[in-house]
């Protein structure tokens, strides 16, 4: 039996068509269906940094949104804090485990407003603007996680850098309440004016467990080394005041003091020190007939006359920075920023940031009791040395002083350096300003095995005064044929060049740099003239060095570009009888050395020479105007580790006519300041990094009985 189907104009009739209010009702059911999914799926992977980036910014969320909370008189108080903690027996560093960037994750918790029972908050200010601002520049850096689970570090929403506004126990209580507290593991607490009165402690007062603390004023005897990390107090006339940075040098005043609440025997003895130095010493104090307000706060007053704070800082030379009830002082941050030299005199003080910086680059440290000593121990520190201190002082402050953010980070990048000391900044990049243009230049211990010979060389004259062998040195050096500049340093700052006209035709560009000062170590400045990798050193006076003999060197050094490459070899060796290190120079079958009076070197190492040579090495050279290719070999061998290589047979380099008065090397006294300075040199390096060999680098050819044609070097000198 069949059944019978309809058909109609539009085909079988299986389904009733459906009507159309009720289709009208599943297209809009469906439509708001798949927002909803779209909404959710933009939320649920929308980078999490837009929010977090907003979260911590008074503009968009004051503290009066922020959910109450409550604390129970009975809550738990944390303990005091641990005096032994280090980073290995009160930090997890498994729970920051290994990435890719080597960063520690740093969780910010929400922010809360605590209450005790009847709802007086644990704070008087509630949230500064400073910690704000320190706040948003974690959350915006790459520190920053918003995952709990994946954070290493934590820090609390709860404002303590300054004691004066909580209240102790209810603040311990709040902190011992936070959802990942436990006894304070991997938190950190910043904190700048620890203490009160009468006693004003340098450690925080709140109880805190085993939580780090980040501290403006730490003593050695609540300083945790290794776990806290001391910071500067900050000083709000730095977002405030626009100071430009100046030149260094000599400035109106010799030493200036300007705290105002400084004990009175620091005042006694100091209006001792004015009375005996007058006008090179200004003791300034708070005005006493300007009203109280903010203008008073930058204003000091000495005898009537009234000076503008903190601008006159940058008028002497040196800046007192004493203690006051606290250890750390806001001064501090305001010599740095006017370039002043702090002289700081504060006993047990633990110096900002002192675990990465070198605090005796930028200021002088004098106990309490040699403050009447302070004017001679300063004017006993040269003047080119002050110069180098102001102009670290500044560095300090624009790097880690300035602002919040700057001290938020080197606190978290020194946390970070811990936890990945593989991966830590060296002692240059913590303490060197990175002013040079690294980009132009490669470490020859990354280059190809053999750098290409068609590049050449730059070959380096230095020069003062001696024209006729000047120009005999250019003659000979522009008949090398991988020479592919010349440039002659002219240190002479009283008599100028010859003419143009004068100088030797030569094939390859000649530039003529005139130095500002008589200094040796012009000879390895990074001038931008040089452009090759090669660099040969050579003085005026090595006019018997043949071409073949500059081409033979320049070759090897292509196959050895991470040494040193020269002619004269010396050597050093151990004085048993005087107990200390020796100059060599006559003739031996052993070589340390090579004088950079003629050899090659990649121009790498100028880089390092004039901004990364350890000590005052550079300094006591130009002092000494000795020594400068002793500590190049000094230098190159440390980096390296390897021995310098001498080349062709020659020892005899210089003009016969050259006479004393002609050179420095011949003076009397030269033997004994050589070894002087490799006896300075090994103490500045705290090592001997000198490395002996016994053997030098000829020609294949060059004692063999075959046609002098046939041979590549066939002018290779005799002895």
């Amino acid at each position: 039996m069949c059944a019978s189907v309809k058909y109609g104009s539009r085909g079988p009739a299986l389904i009733p068509r459906m009507k159309t209010k009720h289709r009208i009702y599943y297209i809009t059911l469906f439509s708001v269906v798949l927002l909803g999914l779209i909404a959710t799926g933009m939320f649920q992977f929308w980078p999490h940094s837009i929010e977090s980036s907003a979260e911590w910014s008074l503009d968009r969320r004051s503290v009066h949104d922020a959910p109450l909370v409550r604390i129970p008189m009975s809550s738990p108080i944390p303990e005091r804090g641990d005096l032994s903690c280090r980073m290995h027996t009160c930090f997890d560093v498994y729970r920051c485990g290994y990435n890719p960037k080597n960063k520690i994750k740093v969780y910010i918790y929400p922010l809360q407003r605590f209450v005790d029972e009847v709802g007086v908050p644990i704070s008087s200010t509630g949230l500064s603007r400073e910690y704000n601002d320190l706040l948003s520049a974690i959350s915006d850096s790459d520190f920053y996680t918003d995952d709990v689970t994946r954070a290493c570090l934590f820090i609390p929403s709860t404002d303590v850098l300054n004691q004066n506004s909580l209240r102790i126990r209810e603040t311990a209580q709040a902190l011992a309440m936070l959802p990942r507290w436990d006894k304070g593991m991997n938190h950190l607490l910043f904190n700048m004016l620890p203490g009160g009165p009468p006693d004003y402690n340098t450690a925080l007062d709140v109880p805190r467990d085993r939580a780090l603390l980040a501290g403006g004023g730490f003593s050695t005897w609540t300083y945790r080394q290794g776990y806290d990390v001391s910071i500067p107090v900050y000083s709000p006339l730095s977002a405030e005041v626009d100071l430009p940075e100046r030149q260094p040098g000599p400035r109106r005043y010799f030493i200036l003091s300007s705290q105002t609440a400084i004990h009175r025997e620091y005042r006694v003895e100091l209006e001792r020190l004015k009375e005996e130095n007058g006008e090179a010493l200004l003791l300034l104090d708070k005005c006493s007939n300007l009203s109280q307000g903010l203008a008073s706060v930058r204003k000091r007053c000495y005898k009537g006359q009234v000076y503008d704070y903190p601008q006159i800082l940058q008028e002497s030379s040196f800046c007192v920075v004493l203690r006051g009830a606290r250890l750390g002082q806001a001064t501090l941050s305001d010599v740095l920023q006017a370039g002043c030299v702090p002289v700081i005199m504060a006993d047990s003080y633990i110096l900002p940031f002192s675990e990465v910086l070198d605090w005796k680059r930028a200021s002088v440290v004098i106990p309490e009791e040699k403050l009447p000593e302070m004017y001679t121990i300063l004017k006993s520190i040269p003047h080119r040395q002050v110069e180098e201190m102001q102009r670290q002082a500044r560095w300090f402050w624009e790097a880690y002083f300035s602002s919040m953010k700057a001290i938020g980070m080197t606190t978290l990048q020194i946390i970070n350096d811990r936890i990945y000391p593989y991966a830590a900044r060296t002692y240059e990049e913590w303490n060197n300003p990175s002013v040079v243009k690294w980009s132009s230049v490669n470490s020859p211990l990354f280059l190809p095995l053999i750098p290409p010979r068609s590049p050449g060389f730059t070959a380096v004259v230095l020069t003062y005064d001696r024209i006729e062998s000047l120009f005999r040195v250019i003659t000979e050096i522009s008949k090398v044929p991988s020479l592919a500049k010349l440039l002659v340093v002219w240190n002479n700052q009283n008599k100028s060049p010859p003419e143009e006209s004068l100088w030797p035709k030569v094939t390859v560009p000649l530039k003529v740099v005139r130095t500002k000062e008589n200094k040796l170590s012009n000879r390895f400045f990074p001038f931008d003239e040089i452009e090759t990798e090669a660099v040969l050193a050579i003085d005026d006076d090595i006019i018997m060095l043949t071409s073949d003999e500059l081409q033979f060197g320049y070759e090897v050094w292509r196959e050895f570009p991470d040494r040193l490459v020269g002619y004269p070899g010396r050597l050093h060796l151990w004085d048993h009888e005087m107990g200390k290190w020796k100059y060599e120079s006559e003739w031996t079958n052993e070589v340390s050395m090579v004088l950079t009076g003629a050899a090659f070197y990649h121009k790498y190492f100028n880089y390092l020479y004039t901004y990364k040579m350890p000590g005052d090495i550079k300094n006591w050279v130009d002092a000494h105007m000795n020594c400068e290719d002793i500590a190049m070999n000094f230098l190159v061998a440390n980096i390296t580790g390897k021995a310098p290589i001498k080349v062709t047979p020659r020892k005899k380099f210089k003009c016969p006519e050259c006479t004393a008065i002609d050179g420095l090397s011949l003076d009397q006294t030269h033997m004994v300041e050589r070894s002087e300075c490799i006896n300075k040199f090994a103490s500045v390096f705290g090592t001997m990094p000198l490395k002996v060999v016994e053997h030098r680098a000829d020609p294949v050819l060059y004692k063999d009985d075959f046609p002098e044609k046939l041979k590549s070097f066939p002018n290779i000198g005799s002895l």
